[in-house]
């Protein structure tokens, strides 16, 4: 393998990504290396031949002086004053995706992105493809960093990537097969507009050679546009049968049904729950699809996939209740798309700290067009804010039959949520992140499972 940079090469950003961007550097015997970091930067053990500088502070891109490469971790903005300078100096700036994809010796590479859904079409997909006996991995922003999959390469092994915004704004090279799940709005905190959010995820496909394929959610205009700009020649699309195209796709969901070339899935012969997963099912089925996999072999696989952990996560019945964690749904339309499962009179746990998302049409759907929805229990710093939006769509009104009350914690309004009662389902799905209350999504779950266990 040969990288091919050009020394000393700087490792901008040293958090999780930026530690695996060093030992890979370490490991091609670059012998120059500058880490910058704002926070105070930690080395791993060096070799005695690698010179290593280091830069931390609010000055840390001062380091860029001292190279000619630069690898931008994920959450560096690639767009700052420092890095346009230190490009129009002559230097060279690359990712760490960039490396992988530019190296990579994998059979195939599959990459996946969207607002919602990538984590669970990524695991689909390689579960699928374990039940058919082909070996793969992932990596990405999920399972490990994309460089740590070189290491232990093989040329039959797929590589499959999850890819955010982030890592995919200054791509420019595509995976083979490119998944463009639904794409909303997500990140205007580190996105200047709207815009560059989208054509960031467009790099996924934009590169792609003619003879790789592009799968994409057709009804989503968004994610339709950002698929018309693939070279691929082959390109499947996702609809809905009900839809604006009316089910004219080579994935079509109608209901709780997934059809594709003449074969059915039915969501009720699967382990997961929620009909939102369908598109994931969907997309993960034709990405394999091409990957040389019989969309019947795809199909029988799917019926055994897990949910991930806090994803629409169905956690049993107890005394007549169903309980959902959904504590992965830290915006409002992952929100949406879970209320949407519900079929029985449910009770919703909502609200978490303060993105400054707008809940206006979270709480139209939740008061107009959930009538099963009977008690919404609203924690965290966001709480405030959303009963106030719940009451400007109609909360109040005499036809809602939406009893809302705010709780100081978890524990207290997963306590007014049992008053759903026998026959009732009791779903935490917040619409926004857990700080403040929680350190994060996954410990506001284990939290929520410990009182489920308690019942």
């Amino acid at each position: 393998m040969d990288s091919n940079l050009i020394q000393p090469v700087g490792v901008l950003g040293f958090g999780v990504e930026g530690q695996s961007t060093f030992k890979y550097l370490v490991r091609e015997g670059i012998k120059e290396i500058v880490v910058m970091d704002k926070n105070p930067v930690t080395l791993p053990e060096v070799p005695a031949d690698v010179n290593v500088k280091t830069f931390s502070g609010d000055n840390y891109m001062d380091g860029l002086k001292d190279c000619v490469t630069v690898v931008r971790s994920a959450g560096v903005y690639p767009m700052s004053q420092e890095l346009f300078k230190f490009q129009m100096n002559g230097g060279i700036m690359t990712s760490q995706i960039q490396l992988f994809l530019e190296q990579t010796r994998s059979a195939k590479v599959v990459g996946v992105t969207g607002t919602l859904g990538k984590g669970s079409t990524v695991s689909m997909i390689s579960h699928i493809l374990d039940k058919c006996g082909k070996k793969n991995a992932i990596g990405g922003n999920f399972g490990v960093p994309a460089l740590d999959l070189l290491e232990d390469e093989t040329p039959e092994r797929i590589s499959i990537l999850e890819l955010s915004s982030f890592q995919l704004m200054t791509l420019s090279v595509s995976p083979d097969v490119g998944v463009v799940l639904r794409v909303s709005t997500e990140h205007l905190d580190w996105h200047k507009t709207v815009e560059e959010y989208r054509d960031a995820k467009a790099n996924l496909v934009r590169w792609q050679k003619r003879g790789g394929t592009c799968v994409y959610l057709k009804d989503a205009a968004p994610t339709a546009k950002i698929a018309s700009e693939s070279p691929a020649a082959t390109k499947y699309s996702i609809t809905l049968a009900d839809g604006p195209n009316a089910g004219n796709g080579d994935a079509v969901i109608d209901g709780a049904t997934l059809a594709i070339g003449g074969e059915t899935l039915y969501l009720a012969d699967c382990k997961v729950k929620g009909i939102y997963q369908l598109e994931n099912m969907a997309a993960a089925t034709l990405a394999c699809k091409a990957l040389g996999i019989p969309v019947a072999d795809a199909f029988n696989a799917l019926k055994s996939y897990e949910t991930l952990p806090f994803r629409m996560e169905f956690k049993g019945e107890k005394n007549g209740i169903e309980f959902y964690n959904d504590s992965y749904a830290t915006r409002p339309d992952a929100t949406i798309a879970a209320t949407a499962s519900m079929k029985r009179p449910f009770a919703l746990i909502l609200g978490g700290s303060e993105k400054n998302a707008d809940f206006t049409e979270l709480s139209n759907i939740l008061v107009k067009q959930r009538p099963n929805l009977k008690r919404i229990a609203l924690i965290g710093a966001t709480a405030e804010r959303m009963l106030e939006s719940l009451r400007q769509a109609g909360l109040d009104s005499a036809g809602s039959g939406i009893v809302a009350g705010i709780f100081p914690t978890l524990e207290e309004a997963f306590a007014d949520s049992l008053s759903i009662g026998n026959g009732g389902t009791v779903i935490m799905s917040p619409a926004c992140a857990s700080f403040g209350l929680f350190k994060n999504y996954k410990v506001r779950g284990q939290v929520f499972d410990k009182l489920v266990s308690e019942v």
